[in-house]
């Protein structure tokens, strides 16, 4: 946020702020820009808005808060007051007389009417807001992760708005805020009349009433109680107990997650009766493919458990997958839709189905060192596989839920990229943290890269480095390859991003932009 002469200045004059933000309003309103807009688009719309109003530069980052607010207008205006929070200041108390206790969270209102803190909580807590008198955003982004609330009416100054702008942008929490009118620790004032304004505007608008991610995965929880698995899976024989079994087994269910996004986000109807067999579809076909990845990995430990194969032996293990196959495609087939609706559901998912193997088949060869792979050709592994995942799990819900041709070709391509930085990301994770029994191959992507960083030498890469943790360590940390999967993960990153806004639909967007903000935290640059 661009600062002049390291001031960051608020217009005293209250008819200068009102004009800035009419016009901050109509030229949003003009160019339809969306959120979360990137800072770079901010700071040049605003340095053009103080032109035009003849306003001094000075202005510049008051303007950019202004244009930030009017780009989440709509959102946080169609946002119940039930799901906001009032962020305050603790620096808008009176220090001389205020009675209130401070705790780790802000603080605690005692109500004594020294300041205008009391009056504005009475007004906020009246219309159902969450509210809190605290320093910064951390804990109000906290909240919309966590779920408590969808919105924030933030008040604070310039300089947190400023600090507040990359995480708030990056957890896509729709936001208003509203600056103090002079920057300091403690006796500051506030615009009383613009945060009342904002306190009481609601309008119901479907189309921009964002979807609350955290309530829906808590809604999908349900979706996998054993009473509700049992409606579709009564565990008659060994068989489908095993499968029971693995569709409870927890896990952070991200793909239903995504299948009931992409379905609310298109469709007007909202009910239990087909959202559950719609997530669960997606959760049978991902559970089978854990259950045979399991046999292919010769892997015993899943969740902190055996996995099937270790659990009832090999052959009772790949029968229980392929029930769940089976299981997804009945459910599929007997979905409470079109029958044209079921069709491109099929061909599209069984489809992805063969991507996927295809991409297995190649990763089964290079986890028994058979094969080598450049990163272009382990990229590719990485779309088939988890981009696949990924993609069936967000497309089923937007056909079902009716998204047009164009939106399913863009969310193919997010699917694509998300998937390909997902492994990265775990690539990354996983060499940072270390653990006693690692392999090689436990670190694909950087072994791919090594593969490359040989081959651009003209030479082979060791054929007995697949078993040498200890040399691979080396090798990768001495010639600076950890840097250079870190582009390749800053790059499909914000080639998610760029898919994401090519969306016309806002909610689905929006969300997904909050999905990535939580999965790549550190990566998330959105410029």
């Amino acid at each position: 946020m661009k600062e002049t002469n390291g001031i960051l200045k608020v217009p005293e004059e209250s008819f200068v702020r009102n004009k800035m933000r009419k016009s901050a309003a109509a030229m949003i309103e003009k160019i339809g820009l969306r959120p979360p807009a990137n800072i770079q688009k901010l700071e040049e719309l605003a340095a053009t808005l103080v032109t035009e109003q003849e306003i001094s530069d000075e202005f510049i980052p008051f303007a950019m808060v202004l244009l930030g607010n009017e780009s989440w207008r709509k959102t946080v205006k169609a946002t119940p007051m039930n799901r906001r929070l009032l962020l305050l200041p603790q620096c808008l108390n009176n220090k001389e007389k205020c009675e209130g206790m401070f705790d780790e969270l802000g603080l605690n209102c005692a109500g004594c009417k020294g300041c205008p803190i009391d009056d504005l909580l009475i007004e906020a807590e009246t219309k159902g807001y969450a509210n809190l008198v605290a320093e910064g955003t951390t804990v109000a982004v906290g909240l919309v992760e966590e779920g408590s609330i969808d919105a924030v009416i933030g008040v604070s100054c310039m300089p947190v708005l400023q600090r507040s702008f990359e995480p708030v942008s990056n957890a896509a929490v729709p936001v208003i805020g509203i600056p103090l009118l002079f920057d300091g620790c403690e006796d500051t004032r506030a615009d009383i009349k613009w945060i009342l304004d904002e306190l009481r505007s609601y309008e119901t608008d479907d189309e921009h009433q964002p979807i609350s991610v955290s309530l829906l995965k808590n809604r999908i929880e349900v979706f996998f109680t054993k009473e509700n698995i049992g409606k579709y899976i009564q565990g008659r024989d060994k068989t489908e107990q095993i499968a029971q079994e693995y569709l409870l087994i927890d896990g952070q269910r991200i793909r239903p997650l995504l299948t009931a996004i992409g379905y609310l986000a298109y469709s007007n109807i909202d009910n239990n009766e087909l959202l559950q067999p719609l997530t669960l579809i997606i959760e049978c076909f991902h559970k089978a493919s854990l259950i045979h990845d399991d046999i292919e990995d010769n892997a015993n430990q899943r969740y902190n458990t055996l996995t099937a194969h270790a659990k009832y032996g090999v052959a009772q293990a790949i029968n229980a997958g392929d029930f769940l196959i089976g299981k997804g495609y009945e459910l599929l087939s007997d979905l409470d839709a079109s029958n044209e609706t079921i069709k491109n559901c099929l061909r599209f998912v069984s489809r992805s189905h063969l991507q996927l193997t295809r991409g297995q088949g190649v990763d089964i060869l290079f986890n028994d060192g058979k094969i080598q792979l450049l990163p272009d050709e382990m990229i590719e592994v990485f779309k088939n596989k988890t981009g696949e995942a990924i993609k069936v799990a967000l497309l089923l819900g937007a056909i079902v839920g009716g998204a047009n041709k164009q939106e399913q070709q863009i969310l193919e391509q997010f699917a694509d990229y998300m998937g390909i930085a997902y492994q990265i990301r775990d690539d990354l994770n996983e060499y940072t943290e270390q653990h006693s029994a690692e392999k090689t191959g436990d670190y694909p992507f950087l072994l791919s890269i090594l593969n490359k960083h040989f081959a651009d030498q003209d030479k082979e890469t060791p054929a007995n480095l697949f078993k040498q943790v200890a040399e691979f360590r080396k090798l990768i940390d001495e010639n600076g390859l950890l840097e250079v999967a870190k582009e390749y993960l800053q790059k499909y990153v914000d080639s998610c991003y760029a898919e994401l806004d090519k969306l016309e639909n806002s909610k689905l967007r929006l969300s997904l932009y909050g999905v990535m903000g939580k999965i790549f935290k550190s990566e998330t640059t959105n410029e």
